[in-house]
């Protein structure tokens, strides 16, 4: 279980505001990249926060409640357009940035999620590997990236029925790969994402 010991320890050497940051979204084929940076109250925190993936989606709403009524947060997403442009690597540390960037305070230090620092952080950062499970802060932020991307990707499956974003998110499951075959590709797919890519050439090549 995730505990404060990375955020006592930078306490020790003078940090007073800290914010965990984490993204959610790299592997899914449609919709964006997103981000949350959060920076946990003193004091009573509530039982069970952890890696997102570890809870269930109900689970999830009650911390993400939790987190936003008590806490400095801050959620940015990169969407599809800017994916391809850059790159999932570059994106998925682009909304790291934004998130941070979106907080009330400026945190003396961000625990990234993550074996890399984003570059362009505007603040000192530590990267910390598995860091939503070792972290409280980074799994609160965890916890509301998953939250707020699931929210979008329900509200998009609507928009584009088939898909079955509202259960895999996203993710290339073997349903959401064969609607991609059967119905084609949406504007909210990845193109820079090889199933999707592959599919467009294909298209490209038959209309020619």
């Amino acid at each position: 279980m995730p505990d404060l010991s990375f955020e006592n320890a930078a306490r020790a050497r003078g940090a007073r505001l800290i914010a965990g940051v984490d993204e959610v979204g790299r592997g899914p084929l449609a919709g964006p990249v997103t981000a949350a940076a959060v920076i946990l109250p003193d004091g009573v925190l509530p039982l069970g926060l952890d890696d997102s993936k570890k809870l269930t989606a109900a689970r999830r709403e009650v911390l993400g409640e939790w987190i936003m009524a008590h806490c400095d947060w801050s959620v940015a997403h990169v969407d599809v357009a800017e994916i391809d442009a850059l790159n999932i690597y570059h994106a998925s540390h682009a909304a790291m940035c934004r998130a941070l960037a979106g907080l009330r305070q400026r945190p003396c230090i961000a625990l990234i999620d993550g074996n890399r620092l984003p570059a362009g952080l505007d603040c000192p950062g530590e990267a910390i590997v598995k860091g939503d499970g070792r972290s409280l802060s980074i799994a609160a932020a965890s916890i509301l990236a998953k939250l707020m991307r699931d929210r979008i990707m329900v509200d998009l499956a609507q928009q584009h029925p088939g898909y079955g974003w509202e259960a895999n998110a996203g993710y290339p499951t073997p349903a959401h790969k064969q609607a991609l075959l059967d119905l084609g590709v949406t504007p909210h797919h990845r193109r820079s994402f090889a199933p999707v890519h592959n599919i467009l050439c294909k298209a490209s090549s038959v209309s020619d």
